[in-house]
C-alpha cells in the first residue's frame, strides 16, 4: 500500500466521515451565505437531504427568525476572522427543552480574505440536564435543610462544615461554635467508640445514642448517617432526631400497658399478673386470699341522662373511695367499664373480707358531687377465695364474677360470697345463651296474639303480640324466662328486630284479608334496651317502609322504666314514631315510678292499668281507688285507659263502672296463634 498525503484525501471520504461524527456539519459562502455543504445529520434536522440544501440561503434552511437571531454572530466570525462559540436553546417537535453548542469557524484565503464559514453544531441536551438537576438537588437539599424540623450536620473528615436551625435549638450552640470543630466533641463520652467506628468504617445506618447540649446535659437522639456529594466533595450527613418525647412517650405506653387512663389503677393485665403472683405465694404459705369483684348498679343510666364526662367524674370518685378504705398491701384493679377488682392478699377468715366489703359498700354509696349533680350508685359485691373457691386465677374471677350477679339478683346493694350452687346458675345461663342464639337462627320465636277490646261494645280495638320461645326440649317459654337474660347478654335488639318484622307481614296479611274493615292495629312490646338504643328513631321507621306497613298499623308499648332513660331522648324518640303515625301505650301503669310532669309532656295514646291492681278489683278498696285514679289521670292527659288482666266479670263490671275505655284479659279471650285469630276478629272486629 502506497501512502497518501492529506490532500489526497477524496471528498467521498470526507463526506463518510462528516456523516458520521456526531455533530451537525455544515459549510456557507460568505457572501452570499448560501450552503455549500452540509453533512446528512444537518441536512436532516431541516428537513432536507444533502444535496437538495445546497445553494439554499441560510434563512431558508433555519427560518428568517432564526436566521435574525444567528446572524450577528456569523457577522461577527467574518468581519473579526476569528472562531466563536455560543450555545442556543430551541424547542423540539414534541415541546421539550433543546440546547445546542454552536461552532463558527471562518475559512479564509491566502490573502485573509473570508471565503466560507464552517458550522459545527452539538446537542449538549444532556449536559445541560444534568447541570440543571445538580442545581436543583443542591437547591432542594438546602431548602430541606432549613425547613427540615431535625437536626442536619454535614461534616468532612470529621469537622462539621454546615449545620441547620433545629440542630442549634436542639444544642443551644450557635453556628460559630459548632462549625469547624469535630464532632466527636458534641458526642456523649460513653458513645464516642461507637460513632468513631461508625465514621471510620463509612457506614451508612440509622442508631441512638446521646449527644451533649451546650449546658453538658445529655440527650438521647438517632442518627441517620448518609455518605453524599455536595459542592462536589464527598462528605458525611446525618439527620439528627431528638429522641426525648419518644421516650416519654414510650414511657407513657409502658405505663397504660399496665393501669388505667381514666382512674390511674392498674388495669386488667396487671391485675392477671399479680394475682397469679400472689397465688403463687398464697398456696406456698398455706394462706388464702380473697378476691371481690364489685360492679355499679345502674351506672349506665348516669351515662345515659347526664353524659359520659360525668360518669368518668364519676369513676374516677369511686376509684378513690375504694382505694382509700384498703389496706397498703391491698390491690385494686380497674377491671373495665364500671367494673373494680380489689385483692385482698392476706384473708384468713371471713370476717376480715365481710369487714372490707361493708366499708365499700358504705363508702361508695355516698353521694358524689359530679360537675353540679349530686349522685348515688351502689355496688353489687361477689367474693371468691382462694383456694376454697378456685386454684386458677380464671376460676377466681369467673367465680367472683357469678357471685356479684347474685348479688345484683338479690336487690344489689350486697356483697354475696361464691358458693358452688351459683356455678350451676352460671352455667345454665351460658347455656341459655347458646340456645338463645341457636333460637334465632333456627326462627324458634313466635307470636301469639291477645285482642284488646272496647270496654262497651267488646268490638276489637288492637291485637297485642305476645313473644313466645317454642324450645325444643322445654316447649313454649313466656318472655320471663328468657328475656331478662337476652337482655342481659344484649340479644333483644336482634330478637326484636327479626319479630317486629315478622308482626309487621302478620299485620299485612291481616288487613289484606279484611280490605274494607277498619284498620286493627298491632301492639308490640319493646324492651328497654330495644327503647333506649339511639338508633330506634331511624330503623324503625325503615323497617315499616321496607314491609309496606303504614305507621297507623303499629302500636309500642312500653314499660315506665323505659321511660326512665334520658329524657330528652325520651322525648325525641317518641314524637319520631309519632310523626310516622306509630302510637304508644303505657304497660303495667301504676306498677313503676313515672314522673307526672314527664307523663304530661310525653305523646303517649293509652296507659294500661297493671294488671296487679286489676285482680284486686272489685273486693280491695285500695285497688278501687288506684284504677279510679289510673282512670281520672289517663282521662285528663288525653288518654285511652285499658284495664289488662281481665278474668272476672265482677272485674269488667268494676272498670266500666270507673269509666275504663278498653278491656283486656282471659275473660276477652286467651292468647291465640295467627290462624284463630283470624276467626276471632271475624266475629269481634269492627265494621
Amino acid at each position: 500500500m502506497t501512502d497518501r498525503s492529506f490532500e489526497d484525501f477524496s471528498a467521498a471520504q470526507f463526506r463518510l466521515l462528516a456523516d458520521n461524527v456526531p455533530a451537525l456539519i455544515a459549510c456557507y459562502d460568505a457572501t452570499s451565505r448560501r450552503c455549500q455543504f452540509a453533512n446528512k445529520q444537518y441536512a436532516r434536522t431541516f428537513g432536507r437531504d444533502e444535496r437538495s440544501i445546497v445553494g439554499l440561503t441560510f434563512a431558508e434552511i433555519i427560518g428568517e427568525e432564526a436566521a435574525q437571531e444567528i446572524g450577528p454572530q456569523v457577522d461577527q466570525v467574518l468581519e473579526q476572522r476569528l472562531p466563536a462559540v455560543y450555545e442556543r436553546r430551541i424547542t423540539d417537535r414534541h415541546g421539550r427543552p433543546r440546547w445546542l453548542e454552536v461552532h463558527l469557524l471562518p475559512h479564509l484565503d491566502d490573502d485573509g480574505t473570508p471565503q466560507s464559514c464552517f458550522v459545527l453544531i452539538s446537542d449538549i441536551t444532556k449536559h445541560r440536564l444534568a447541570e440543571a438537576a445538580v442545581r436543583e438537588s443542591e437547591e432542594r437539599l438546602a431548602k430541606f435543610m432549613q425547613a427540615s424540623v431535625e437536626g442536619i450536620v454535614f461534616h468532612k473528615d470529621g469537622l462539621v462544615t454546615d449545620v441547620n436551625p433545629p440542630i442549634l435549638a436542639l444544642t443551644g450552640y450557635a453556628p460559630e461554635e459548632i462549625i469547624g470543630r469535630h464532632v466527636l466533641s458534641f458526642i456523649a463520652p460513653e458513645h464516642v467508640a461507637r460513632v468513631l467506628s461508625v465514621m471510620s468504617g463509612g457506614q451508612e445506618l440509622t442508631y441512638e445514642l446521646a449527644i451533649l447540649h451546650k449546658d453538658g446535659t445529655p440527650i438521647p437522639v438517632e442518627f441517620i448517617v448518609r455518605t453524599m456529594v455536595r459542592h462536589g466533595e464527598r462528605m458525611r450527613m446525618t439527620i439528627v432526631r431528638d429522641m426525648r418525647d419518644r421516650h416519654a412517650a414510650q414511657a407513657r405506653i409502658q405505663h397504660l400497658a399496665h393501669h388505667d387512663p381514666l382512674t390511674g389503677l392498674p388495669n386488667r393485665a396487671s391485675l392477671m399478673d399479680r394475682l397469679e403472683q400472689h397465688m403463687h405465694v398464697a398456696a406456698h404459705r398455706d394462706q388464702r386470699l380473697a378476691l371481690l369483684f364489685i360492679d355499679l348498679d345502674h351506672f349506665k343510666r348516669v351515662n345515659d341522662s347526664l353524659g359520659h364526662l360525668v360518669g368518668d367524674g364519676l369513676l374516677r370518685t369511686v376509684a378513690q373511695r375504694i382505694t382509700g378504705v384498703l389496706r397498703a398491701s391491698d390491690l385494686v384493679a380497674r377491671f373495665g367499664g364500671d367494673e373494680f377488682m380489689v385483692l385482698l392478699p392476706d384473708a384468713q377468715e371471713r370476717a376480715q373480707v365481710d369487714e372490707v366489703a361493708n366499708k365499700l359498700l358504705r363508702a361508695i354509696e355516698m353521694p358524689v358531687d359530679v360537675d353540679g349533680h349530686s349522685l348515688s350508685v351502689t355496688p353489687s359485691i361477689g367474693v371468691a377465695v382462694f383456694p376454697e373457691h378456685g386454684d386458677t386465677s380464671d376460676t377466681l374471677i369467673k367465680h367472683a364474677d357469678t357471685a356479684m350477679y347474685v348479688a345484683k339478683s338479690r336487690g344489689r346493694a350486697n356483697c354475696q360470697f361464691f358458693a358452688p350452687a351459683m356455678a350451676q346458675m352460671a352455667y345454665d345461663a351460658l347455656v341459655m345463651e347458646v340456645e338463645l342464639n341457636q333460637a334465632i337462627e333456627r326462627g324458634e320465636f313466635e307470636w301469639l296474639f291477645l285482642p284488646l277490646v272496647a270496654a262497651g261494645s267488646g268490638a276489637c280495638v288492637a291485637v297485642e303480640g305476645l313473644l313466645r320461645w317454642r324450645h325444643p326440649e322445654h316447649g313454649l317459654l313466656e318472655p320471663e324466662r328468657f328475656v331478662p337474660l337476652a337482655e342481659q347478654r344484649r340479644l333483644m335488639p336482634r330478637i326484636g328486630r327479626l319479630m317486629l318484622r315478622q308482626a309487621l307481614r302478620q299485620a299485612r296479611a291481616w288487613h289484606a284479608a279484611r280490605p274494607l274493615g277498619a284498620p286493627i292495629p298491632l301492639a308490640v312490646n319493646l324492651s328497654n334496651s330495644e327503647f333506649q338504643a339511639p338508633e330506634l328513631a331511624s330503623w324503625l321507621p325503615a323497617m315499616l317502609h321496607e314491609e309496606q306497613v303504614p305507621g297507623r298499623w303499629l302500636e309500642i308499648e312500653l314499660t315506665e322504666r323505659a321511660l326512665g332513660g334520658d329524657p330528652q331522648h325520651v322525648e325525641a324518640a317518641l314524637h319520631r314514631l309519632g310523626e310516622h303515625g306509630v302510637r304508644v301505650t303505657l304497660d303495667d301503669f301504676g306498677a313503676g315510678h313515672s314522673s307526672l310532669a314527664q307523663l304530661r309532656a310525653l305523646p303517649i295514646d293509652r296507659i294500661k292499668i297493671d294488671r296487679g291492681f286489676v285482680a284486686g278489683l272489685p273486693a280491695d278498696p285500695g285497688a278501687v281507688a288506684i284504677a279510679r285514679t289510673v282512670v281520672q289521670l289517663g282521662h285528663g292527659l288525653g288518654m285511652r285507659v285499658a284495664g289488662e288482666g281481665v278474668e272476672t266479670p265482677a272485674q269488667r263490671d268494676t272498670l266500666l263502672a270507673l269509666g275504663c275505655d278498653e278491656l283486656q284479659g282471659f275473660l276477652v279471650a286467651r292468647p291465640m296463634p295467627a290462624a284463630a285469630l283470624h276467626a276471632w276478629l271475624a266475629q269481634h272486629a269492627p265494621a
